[in-house]
């Protein structure tokens, strides 16, 4: 059995984050930009609390947080696995002198957002609209971007139903993760968790 004295100590003067794996989502959110639009790439994502609101983390350096600041909205798409190189073509650094929007996004198979002005991933298994609930800098050079859903679209293949055997569904319709900091998987085998008697959140 492992002890405590196996483990490696980190040092946490410096980040910690690249000396091992964490699992977590992969989502790109679109934003309006001057008379354009942004798309971006963030792993560092996730639902806020269990009513109907979303944050990502971002940094005020990034056209993606003064986007939001600006016009008070985003929008997130969950792509699937065979979109990963549609993420990775998202994060492409911004050319001097021709903005994102006209050099990167045009290349992107997008479609118009219902409720905000932005665009989403067309084929995304899941779609949020976002008007900007509150943002919480001082993580250092980061910040916290959260929004309250406006709208919200799932692709039928993702949607849970009682009647659906959940392990065969995803089985047949994997999800992307992101496994920080560096690599992805397609998730499709699982298992139902152990919950205890009587658990309720």
């Amino acid at each position: 059995m492992t002890t405590q004295k196996d483990f490696i100590a980190l040092d946490i003067s410096n980040p910690i984050w690249s000396h091992f794996f964490t699992v977590a989502p992969l989502v790109i959110i679109g934003t309006k930009e001057d008379d354009g639009y942004d798309m971006a790439p963030k792993h560092m994502a996730m639902p806020i609390g269990f009513k109907n609101y979303f944050g990502f983390v971002c940094t005020p350096r990034h056209g993606t947080y003064q986007n939001v600041l600006r016009y008070k909205e985003f929008s997130v798409s969950f792509p699937l696995p065979n979109q990963v190189l549609l993420a990775a073509l998202s994060a492409s650094p911004r050319t001097q002198g021709i903005s994102k929007s006209d050099q990167i996004v045009p290349a992107l198979p997008t479609i118009k957002a219902s409720v905000v002005d932005a665009l989403l991933v067309v084929d995304s298994y899941l779609h949020l609209e976002c008007e900007l609930f509150k943002i919480i800098d001082g993580f250092d050079e980061n910040s916290i971007i959260t929004g309250k859903i406006s709208a919200a679209s799932v692709h039928p293949n993702y949607l849970k139903v009682s009647e659906k055997d959940e392990q065969k569904q995803l089985k047949e319709h994997s999800l992307l993760a992101y496994l920080a900091d560096g690599r992805f998987a397609s998730v499709s085998e699982t298992f139902n968790f152990p919950f205890p008697k009587d658990f309720s959140r």
